[in-house]
């Protein structure tokens, strides 16, 4: 029987299961996509598609995009049973997915890999994306800190050091996404006069703003309670050293067990956020691009 592209379905998980069982056999940690396909196939409709590759009644091959904002489609959940990769199920997926993104109104599609994933960045690549950034996490522990900066809460403020900020111009504008964890989009004026309402924004310095985050969401992760926050860039050491302190403090009023901020991998910043002790992850992730998905769906079915 010939490999079909169908919308996935719930009597799909236990063939997810086992084609998520083995995705990363030197790692100790488990796929998270098993505990979320049941909510994925519920969710289903037009902000969010998701696909498998059926092979003789079984899914061998998964993925799903979601409509991030009007133009920005985000592709995740990638995975091919490990008896299938390399007869291209990932690009098949892929490819509807952009059709369909496309017929939702994207103009770009964007996936993250963790850097670690060899086979995940080759299929990026082989599916048409190219890379656009990388970011770390860094981990400040929720407590009491008093910073060494003024610390303000005013979004016009954050808005205008984002501006300007070179961490701004790694990332190519984008941050972590308010709707959808693990998602990055861009980071417009909106959307953080909306976090500033609903979440909380942070900018630190003495005389104008040397520093910004934004608190995107509260969640659980691994049993902890987790508040993340969708970025943070700073101008030097001391900005840096501040901007974690108020992190801290921000979470330690939420009563959170750890934070999450993603900022930008680059040398000045990692090797800043290490010194300023903000608890860095090991390694960066990668952010994927497709741009023109309009034209590269039309183009695709005229061929």
């Amino acid at each position: 029987m010939s490999p079909t592209v169908r919308t996935a379905r719930h009597d799909d998980y236990d063939d997810v299961v086992e084609l998520t069982s083995d995705v990363w056999p030197d790692r100790a940690m488990a796929d998270y996509i098993p505990d979320v396909f049941h909510d994925w196939v519920d969710a289903d409709g037009p902000g969010r598609k998701t696909l498998v590759v059926d092979v003789d009644g079984h899914a061998v091959a998964l993925c799903q995009a979601v409509m991030l904002t009007d133009t920005e489609a985000w592709f995740q959940g990638m995975r091919v049973d490990p008896a299938h990769r390399g007869k291209g199920f990932g690009t098949m997926l892929t490819e509807r997915l952009i059709e369909w993104a496309a017929d939702a109104g994207a103009s770009v599609g964007r996936n993250m890999v963790f850097s670690w994933n060899e086979a995940g960045l080759g299929q990026s690549l082989a599916a048409g994306f190219e890379p656009v950034t990388s970011f770390r996490w860094v981990h400040p522990e929720p407590r009491d800190e008093t910073s060494e900066m003024d610390v303000g809460r005013e979004p016009a403020a954050a808005w205008g050091y984002w501006q300007e900020s070179d961490g701004r111009d790694v990332l190519s504008g984008l941050a972590l996404d308010s709707g959808e964890s693990w998602a990055l989009s861009a980071l417009t004026r909106e959307a953080l006069d909306q976090l500033a309402t609903e979440q909380a924004v942070l900018t630190v310095g003495d005389d104008g703003p040397r520093g910004m985050a934004c608190r995107v969401r509260t969640t659980e992760a691994d049993g902890d309670r987790l508040a993340e926050y969708a970025v943070g860039v700073w101008s030097d050491v001391d900005a840096a050293r501040a901007l974690f302190a108020a992190i801290a403090t921000d979470a330690a009023t939420l009563g959170v067990d750890a934070t999450r901020v993603l900022i930008p991998e680059s040398p000045r910043h990692v090797a800043q956020a290490a010194y300023a002790g903000g608890n860095i992850d090991d390694r960066p992730d990668f952010v994927f691009e497709i741009d023109g998905l309009e034209e590269l769906s039309e183009s695709r079915t005229r061929t």
